[in-house]
């Protein structure tokens, strides 16, 4: 009892937890979720590969079931499960996710429309060229090797990696407090700057991103960004891509004409895209689209159908730009384990110099690995020289000393291994051929041994030895071949390309009603603005308009603000509709003094109960948000009251005392803000109603037995700010004119 008293430790709980979980965090972001900046795997891609490599599943020999390769991976080098190693495995051999697969696939491994591969029992795989490339020196020591978790097997640390893997696939992974997802890229522009670096260490990043232009995406697409956003990116480790599908027109005749979509962006899912663009349609949302068709084969092939033959492909596809996957982002996180698996974000010079340095280790480690091999072969072969120089003797010691070994040894200062060489030669082996055929490979041998030397002695000979091999690679998955051909694009546009709302919304005719306690509807087409409106109990018809949905509609209210609201944006149905106020944030004291459709060039009344008012123009009563515009400058208990569209060259006011002055519209100011001139002067009261009209044709009311018309304003003439004269013998009691 008592040596178990002495075995418990007490520590505090967060101190442990803290250590714990960060153990669990390094191990998630070393052995998961951040690839090495040598060679551009995770542990399981390394896994993978290695194993196939160990079944000898090279690209010239056959296929073997993906669910036989998974088995060696879970059972002899990654204890996880399997449904993540086959997917893993997967993505590694789909030409859509992976710029350069490592796997070559035979079966259903999945499709850009985002199905998922077939079980791993009915696929195949083998390796591909780029796979034995990256791990090209693993059987001359290039790299290290560990016991598998199990120690029964070794496995390599990092691979060789004559390809620049990580840049030329990218990679993806989310660990715990950090991630990192980086685009792939073109082989060939990789290795242009890593010769570029080598040639000259202190070349800047500029330079070297001008050779590597940008991402280039297995799916193609069109990169839209600037240059200096792309070097941004690039100098820092972070940054964004916008990537655009690839469409041209296709000619139909007789001036008819579809558009064809041959490229989308990385990782955009096929299938979705198109219903995203169909649901669009569906809610009438691009008018100016047609139909949309998905006719691809193993090419993308989506067919958009414009409207009419008057459309603008231009102004179609800059709409679904906006609206749809057709254009996405593509979020650049450099972060990468580096040489000392150390976790951090990197430029791109840094991650080349990475490789650059890695390749160099792993040339002088094949390099003295070949040396070992050549010293312990040129070893046996001077044997075998001594030997045929002097064969009677050998033969003598052979057949008549107990311990011919030990006495060849002696009498021709052999070392052990050349005497048990020289034991064990057939006797095939002393024809004179093969004498002639040791001394070539001894002198070809002794050669390549000076070379070597020669090699590891001189640093500027390893860089041109590694610069040789990034041509060979260049060379070999180059531009000139189909797989290395650069797919993705480079194109600037114009952020500020205004797409018209005929674009954005179907343009259709509405009727738009307001009710006095503040709720908003509209009705499909223009109905009578007179007929009879369901409301509320306690609600009633405030005012009602005639528009389109491609209108914009001003409100002005009574604390003089002007708010804008779309007529696609007003709900429709046969409900009460939704409060106004949920819409803009109109005051709670405050209340809508009138509603109209924006026109422009309009120039507008405004007016408070009090008799003062300007003239605006309809560049000031366009809103930028909800909060409206303040035009209008009110003193204590005014409220402005009336917003009158300019529809001719005079003004008619009249007041609460009934008293009506008619003077020009001239006289009135245009201002951008304020609070205006007195229009007419009052004594009691204030402003009850204005009418705009034209000298000659008269301002009217009602009056029993029909409209009056006056246009003998003589008695009524004056100027702005006077009293006025009475209103005419009949002017309706409740002093306003016809509207």
């Amino acid at each position: 009892m008592a040596e178990q008293e002495q075995k418990i430790k007490t520590v505090g709980l967060a101190e442990e937890l803290s250590t714990r979980y960060l153990s669990y965090a390094m191990s998630t972001i070393v052995d998961r979720a951040l690839p090495d900046v040598r060679d551009g795997l995770k542990p399981v891609h390394r896994r993978l590969l290695f194993a196939m490599r160990q079944l000898h599943l090279d690209p010239k020999s056959g296929f073997k079931k993906c669910a036989r390769v998974v088995g060696d991976v879970i059972g002899k080098y990654h204890p996880h499960g399997d449904t993540a190693v086959y997917g893993a495995m997967c993505r590694l051999a789909q030409d859509f996710s992976v710029r350069y697969p490592l796997v070559d696939g035979q079966g259903n491994f999945g499709n850009i429309d985002g199905d998922n591969p077939a079980a791993m029992r009915y696929t195949e795989a083998r390796l591909t060229e780029f796979a034995i490339a990256l791990m090209d020196g693993l059987n001359d020591d290039a790299v290290d090797f560990r016991d598998t978790y199990d120690g029964e097997e070794s496995e390599p640390v990092v691979m060789p990696g004559a390809v620049p893997n990580l840049l030329c696939n990218g990679s993806a992974g989310i660990a715990v407090g950090m991630a990192t997802n980086i685009p792939p890229h073109n082989l060939s522009e990789v290795c242009d700057a890593l010769l570029m670096l080598i040639d000259n260490p202190e070349t800047g990043i500029e330079p070297l991103v001008r050779k590597i232009k940008g991402p280039d995406f297995p799916t193609g697409g069109i990169i839209i960004d600037k240059f200096q956003s792309i070097l941004d990116a690039y100098t820092q480790g972070r940054g964004n891509f916008r990537i655009r599908a690839k469409w041209e027109t296709e000619d139909l005749g007789m001036g008819q004409y579809q558009i064809i979509v041959t490229e989308i962006p990385y990782q955009v899912v096929k299938s979705k895209l198109i219903e995203k663009i169909a649901a669009l349609l569906q809610e009438k949302k691009v008018p100016l689209l047609a139909d949309v068709r998905d006719e691809s084969a193993h090419d993308i092939r989506i067919v958009l159908e414009p409207k009419n033959r008057n459309v603008d492909a231009k102004l179609l596809m800059e709409h679904l730009f906006r609206q749809t996957e057709l254009e996405s982002r593509f979020p650049m996180n450099m972060n990468v384990l580096d040489s000392d698996l150390v976790p951090r974000v990197m430029s791109i010079k840094e991650v080349l110099q990475e490789f650059l340095k890695h390749r160099q280790i792993v040339l002088q480690r094949r390099s003295n690995y070949r040396l070992q091999k050549i010293n312990a072969r040129l070893e046996i072969l001077s044997g075998y020289l001594i030997a045929y120089l002097n064969l009677d003797e050998i033969i003598r010691i052979i057949r008549e000393e107990d311990d011919a070994k030990t006495v060849m040894m002696k009498a021709f200062s052999l070392t052990d291994n050349q005497a048990e060489a020289i034991l064990n030669m057939k006797l095939r082996s002393l024809r004179k051929l093969e004498e002639t055929e040791i001394k070539r490979e001894f002198d070809e041998l002794s050669a390549e041994k000076g070379d070597l030397e020669a090699l590891l002695a001189d640093e500027t000979k390893r860089w041109a030895k590694v610069a040789e091999e990034i041509k060979a690679i260049r060379e070999k998955f180059g531009k000139k071949t189909a797989l290395g051909r650069r797919r993705t694009d480079f194109a600037e546009v114009d952020d500020d390309i205004e797409v018209p709302m005929e674009v954005l919304v179907e343009k259709e005719p509405i009727t738009i009603i307001l009710s006095q306690k503040g709720w908003i509807r509209c009705t499909k087409g223009h109905n009578p603005l007179d007929e009879e409106f369901k409301f509320k109990d306690d609600d009633a018809l405030l005012m009602a308009i005639h528009a389109q949905t491609t209108d914009k509609i001003v409100l002005f209210d009574t604390n003089g603000k002007f708010f804008n609201i779309m007529g696609s944006e007003i709900p429709s149905g046969r409900g009460f509709g939704q409060p106004l106020r949920l819409m803009i944030d109109l005051g709670n004291s405050d209340n809508i003094t009138d509603m109209f459709v924006f026109e422009p060039g309009a120039r507008y009344l405004i007016a408070s109960d009090s008799g003062r008012g300007f003239v605006i123009d309809e560049n000031h009563i366009l809103a930028q948000t909800r909060n409206g515009r303040k035009i209008m400058n009110l003193a204590d208990g005014e409220i402005t009251a009336f917003c009158k569209k300019i529809t001719g060259d005079m003004v008619a006011t009249i007041g609460d005392n009934r008293k009506l002055l008619v003077f020009k519209m001239e006289e009135i100011p245009t201002m951008a803000r304020g609070r205006g001139v007195t229009l007419q002067k009052y004594k009691d009261g204030g402003l009850s109603d204005i009418q705009i009209f034209n000298e000659n044709e008269g301002f009217r009311y009602n009056r029993s037995g029909g409209i009056a018309v006056e246009t003998d304003l003589l008695a009524w003439l004056g100027h702005r700010a006077q009293v006025g004269k009475l209103a005419p013998f009949g002017f309706p009691k409740n002093n306003k004119f016809l509207k």
